[in-house]
């Protein structure tokens, strides 16, 4: 080992992990109850009508948290 490896200080943890986590469950939650507020128009609907509706509705709350899961680990929005 090289003397620059013994002096140097263990990794603090970032507290941009805990903030982002707290922000991924309050746009989870966010995102759940704009969904419920248009279920009973969606559950109006025939079931092969319905199923893209929730398809879409299942994957699109992941857009919003890349950037911050990217922000959580580098600090950038954008790469």
């Amino acid at each position: 080992m090289t003397a620059n490896s013994d002096n140097k200080k263990p990794d603090q943890p970032s507290w941009r992990k805990p903030v982002g986590m707290l922000f991924i469950v309050f746009l989870i939650l966010l995102w759940c109850g704009i969904s419920v507020t248009f279920i009973d128009e969606i559950s109006q609907l025939n079931f092969w009508l319905q199923l893209p509706i929730y398809i879409i509705l299942g994957i699109a709350w992941i857009f919003p948290v890349k950037p911050l899961l990217l922000w959580m680990n580098t600090g950038k929005f954008r790469q």
